[in-house]
């Protein structure tokens, strides 16, 4: 009354009851923190970074899956000696560049020893469409180039029909194209052969994967010299692996070895390719 407690006030505040103490809440102790290992400075913190795909990378991932699932792939093996071919080379590569303005590689002889086996076997050059055996009658040979963006594989048409410089100049320009990305869709379709040279970044053997519809690939790798067994003695040769990956749905073992051999029977005596023999 007038600002005043009266007893009528205290009577009042002694029959309602208190409020009930509300309990001190103390913040959660932190947990210990985990002894942390120092890492060495070669490990870092091992970063990670995650890049989409090219569209060539990933129609190449599809083309090598079908070639696995769809092709009963078997391969072959022989190794050659490239002492004549190297002889060759050697004797007339500074003529070679000068007549035709391109250097004389390696190469043209592997292409040229693919097409004097493919003219005798030409069921390697041969390709399966549904139950049909389809036999070209043209020898188109696929070159497998690497590239900035992968690996591309332009063809080379009429592969029989070249000679050593138009096959080196057509290489060097696949190459050169390659690089800068300007190769067209229609020089990277078809081809039915196909040659991958691994020893350029040396390889000593693989097993090439066949790029469908093909039937068969062709793997050089690098020329090493080697022990090897001429007329009783032991003698040091500079040889190379060849590998032949072919479809043994449409091939047999027999046709595929003696491809191969043949392809080696002409790096060991170039003459034959200059003869057609």
């Amino acid at each position: 009354l007038g600002g005043r407690i009266t007893k009528q006030d205290v009577l009042s505040m002694l029959k309602t009851p208190a409020p009930a103490a509300k309990p001190e809440v103390k913040p959660a102790a932190k947990p210990a923190a985990a002894p942390r290992a120092e890492l060495s400075p070669a490990f870092g913190d091992r970063p990670e970074q995650r890049v989409p795909m090219s569209r060539l990378r990933v129609r190449v991932a599809e083309r090598l899956v079908q070639s696995q699932s769809d092709c009963a792939i078997l391969t072959t093996f022989n190794e050659v000696n490239m002492a004549p071919v190297m002889a060759l080379r050697a004797k007339y590569k500074e003529s070679f560049e000068k007549k035709y303005g391109i250097k004389l590689g390696f190469m043209s002889f592997f292409v040229k020893a693919a097409v004097h086996a493919l003219k005798q076997f030409p069921i390697i050059n041969a390709s399966i469409e549904d139950s049909d055996i389809i036999y070209h009658g043209y020898i188109d040979i696929g070159i497998a180039v690497g590239s900035p963006r992968g690996l591309v594989v332009p063809v080379l048409r009429d592969a029989d029909q070249k000679s050593f410089a138009q096959i080196e100049r057509e290489i060097a320009d696949f190459a050169a194209r390659a690089k800068s990305g300007k190769l067209t869709l229609e020089e990277l379709t078809g081809g039915t052969f196909t040659i991958s040279n691994g020893g350029v970044y040396g390889s000593l053997f693989s097993t090439p994967i066949i790029n469908p519809p093909q039937s068969a690939i062709l793997g050089v790798h690098g020329t090493k010299p080697r022990p090897v067994a001429e007329n009783g003695e032991v003698v040091i040769r500079p040889m190379n692996y060849l590998a032949m990956s072919y479809d043994h749905r449409l091939i047999d073992g027999k046709e595929a070895v003696l491809a191969l051999v043949a392809m080696r029977d002409a790096l060991e005596d170039p003459a034959r390719l200059l003869l057609d023999l």
